[in-house]
């Protein structure tokens, strides 16, 4: 079975799923119940890169994927993506912790819901399902039912669901921590290695897990989640293998500095 890093990135049109937020806080509640999850946050991302927001439980990490996505609107500030603010569905590709597949659907059947509220035509979406599943390295499963695949393999359908829709940016909260370690390491080194061409916001409270897949981690402070630490990452992201990389000296450092900072945020 092919994996995703075997397989050729899609590009995404050039200039778009850069991400911009300006002064954005959130709270949820109102009055004197009133509780800021969030914020101010001011950030830019640019269009390609992999960016990893890591931090403890309850920093404010999905609230801001959420925002991004358009799934809540701020309370105060403001967030483009694209020049635009964000609209559900029509912004991102979304990947959450749970696959949240529909398990009366086969595998294709997931996948052809997908293209559908894409728009994608009829006649064209039996070749791009193909072309999806290949992507994520099941070929040959679309007539499987949900609960005949494994846990891992249906994180990938939802990857290949998130990618129907060609949006220029990929959000993902959180979407291995449910796994065993050996597939969820598995699932890092292929979408590590994909180079979608897109634009990534990746949700975790791993040090490792942000160190290993960000082109740049993001550490959030304990609530209201602020931006604590910053940080670029320059590990090589082609023609390493993903062992030697995570035993490097490099890798280990970076990793120590992400940990440090996590545990200050959250202090």
């Amino acid at each position: 079975m092919s994996s995703i890093s075997e397989l050729a990135p899609v590009d995404a049109p050039t200039g778009q799923g850069g991400i911009r937020i300006r002064q954005v806080s959130h709270r949820f509640g109102r009055g004197g119940d009133a509780v800021t999850a969030v914020g101010p946050i001011d950030l830019e991302v640019p269009p390609g890169e992999f960016l990893v927001l890591v931090g403890a439980s309850g920093c404010g990490k999905s609230t801001l994927l959420r925002l991004i996505a358009g799934f809540e609107t701020p309370a105060e500030g403001s967030i483009e993506v694209s020049g635009r603010a964000p609209a559900p569905g029509r912004t991102a590709g979304m990947v959450f912790q749970q696959p949240r597949l529909f398990p009366w659907k086969t595998v294709g059947g997931n996948i052809d819901l997908a293209l559908k509220y894409a728009g994608v035509r009829r006649e064209h979406r039996a070749a791009r399902q193909a072309e999806l599943l290949a992507r994520v390295g099941l070929e040959g499963t679309a007539r499987r039912r949900i609960w005949e695949i494994s846990g891992g393999q249906q994180q990938r359908v939802a990857i290949a669901r998130a990618l129907a829709a060609e949006h220029s940016l990929l959000l993902l909260d959180e979407p291995f921590a449910a796994l065993d370690a050996l597939t969820r390491e598995r699932l890092q080194d292929d979408l590590r290695r994909v180079g979608t061409g897109r634009t990534a916001v990746f949700v975790t409270h791993s040090a490792e897990e942000a160190v290993f897949l960000g082109s740049r981690i993001v550490v959030l402070t304990k609530r209201p989640g602020q931006i604590a630490l910053d940080l670029p990452v320059g590990l090589p992201r082609t023609g390493v293998d993903a062992d030697e990389l995570r035993a490097s000296p490099e890798f280990a450092a970076l990793r120590r500095e992400v940990g440090l900072a996590v545990k200050a945020a959250a202090a």
